[in-house]
């Protein structure tokens, strides 16, 4: 009865454990990262600098984007510490850490939590970024694909 009963939950887990990340490369910027499973992208914005994905059915929102140094920042920390100050009057911040070629923050608002990273592109005249924004009843889960974001972040072509 035991064998019965641990085939069968081993055939209902296989097809969650099939489920593979999908990749996202960004050709205008140079970086690229992975895509958790079920996130359905909208289409590269019009002027190629990124994309947004969503997961059907769910709160959640992945937005992903490039952007040029000394436009408006002279710098990376500059822009990164821009964008964190302008996080910091809308979301309760939880979680700031950052060097000179990345920066990431964490934060809540009411119940929505907040996740970006940014990292300093090749060259290093443009930076790349993602945001998650999901609800706080995700949290747990969500700490696995911030893990797999962060981790396979990066520029390319270097």
């Amino acid at each position: 009865m035991r064998a019965l009963a641990l085939i069968i939950a081993m055939l209902v887990t296989v097809p969650a454990a099939a489920q593979f990340w999908s990749h996202y490369v960004n050709a205008r910027f140079g970086y690229e990262l992975d895509i958790p499973p079920g996130y359905e992208g909208q289409g590269e914005s019009e002027n190629g600098d990124g994309q947004v994905f969503y997961l059907p059915g769910q709160q959640q929102e992945l937005t992903v984007w490039g952007g040029l140094l000394g436009v408006t920042s002279p710098s990376f920390e500059n822009e990164a510490a821009d964008r964190f100050g302008k996080d910091k009057g809308a979301w309760t911040i939880s979680y700031h850490a950052a060097t000179p070629h990345w920066a990431s923050w964490s934060g809540t608002n009411d119940d929505t939590v907040m996740y970006q990273r940014m990292i300093l592109l090749c060259g290093a005249n443009s930076y790349a970024a993602f945001r998650a924004v999901y609800p706080a009843s995700d949290l747990a889960g969500m700490h696995a694909v911030i893990e797999g974001l962060v981790r396979s972040f990066e520029p390319i072509g270097c």
